[in-house]
């Protein structure tokens, strides 16, 4: 499936993503929920490819990420993973799945490594969740931390509200990025937060903020590519964030009624669109065909004198 001269660069490692992070270059991060959509982050450059539990809605349908399950993540991760060759792959652990225990959480990611075949895994939680990343982390699982507006959460700050507007509530973000930091993440994301906030935030810590309606002022930035994209029909609702830099939708559905116009008229396929037989295969072909019929015709009256009576 992949492209030859596509894509040349070297694999993405977590050493290039903290040498990225040194010399201030921003890292490219975009979500992903099957081979073709892992394919073309992959080609297009992005540096990290995150199989985000987003996919409950964008490609399971479901109504937020709290519904999807720990085995339909492993089975997208492994989809993505299939074509994301040189981006460092990351899965989302879904709700469920890590909150009960650090030892539930490790086994969780382990699954996620070996089965779903991503490079490390992402969880939501600060302060609370440091241990868990710590148990995680110390078995050699790179984890992608994620603080601010954590939506697996969203019906305990009353929907999905940003955080972090007061000073008090900037401070708790930032005391949960110094805890998931410690507790060793390679980096996090940042989700709906004042871009001064996340700004300040990203200065005091030693890795790298993965911003997400949080301003240019982090390391870096992740959007869903589905919402980026723009393969959803007229009248999505969309995070404020969120910029639209394609019209797949509208694209896809112009080449899907164009066909469906085409075959309805017959114009579609062409000729050119079939496969030529010679002239005097043909003609042999049809009276082999006559010949066949001329026989089972004969077969059907020998079998039937009633009918053969009839005919007659």
């Amino acid at each position: 499936m992949g492209a030859p001269g596509l894509n040349l660069r070297k694999k993405v490692t977590l050493n290039t993503i903290r040498s990225m992070y040194k010399k201030g270059e921003p890292i490219t991060v975009l979500t992903a929920h099957d081979f073709p959509s892992g394919h073309v982050a992959d080609v297009a450059g992005m540096e990290i490819v995150l199989v985000g539990d987003s996919l409950a809605m964008v490609a399971l349908g479901m109504e937020d990420t709290s519904e999807v399950l720990l085995e339909e993540m492993l089975l997208h991760c492994r989809s993505v993973s299939r074509a994301a060759k040189t981006a460092f792959t990351v899965g989302d652990l879904p709700m469920g799945s890590y909150e009960i225990a650090p030892e539930q959480a490790l086994e969780s990611a382990i699954r996620f490594i070996k089965e779903g075949r991503v490079q490390g895994i992402k969880l939501e939680g600060g302060i609370e969740m440091a241990p868990t990343i710590k148990k995680i982390t110390t078995a050699g699982i790179p984890v992608l931390g994620h603080i601010g507006l954590t939506p697996q959460r969203q019906n305990a700050f009353g929907g999905f509200r940003v955080q972090g507007k007061t000073s008090e509530g900037a401070m708790k973000v930032l005391e949960d990025a110094l805890a998931v930091q410690a507790a060793g993440c390679f980096a996090v994301v940042v989700e709906a937060v004042p871009q001064e906030v996340a700004a300040l935030i990203t200065k005091k810590l030693s890795i790298p903020t993965i911003g997400i309606g949080a301003g240019n002022g982090c390391s870096g930035q992740v959007l869903v590519q589905v919402d980026m994209t723009g393969n959803f029909p007229p009248g999505r609702f969309i995070p404020k964030f969120v910029k639209k830099y394609g019209d797949v939708w509208s694209e896809s559905l112009k080449a899907i009624e164009a066909y469906r116009d085409e075959t309805k008229s017959r114009s579609y396929p062409a000729k050119e669109h079939t496969y030529p037989i010679p002239k005097e295969e043909l003609e042999k072909f049809q009276r082999m065909i006559d010949a066949k019929l001329e026989l089972m015709y004969k077969n059907t009256l020998s079998m039937s004198p009633t009918l053969s009576v009839l005919l007659k």
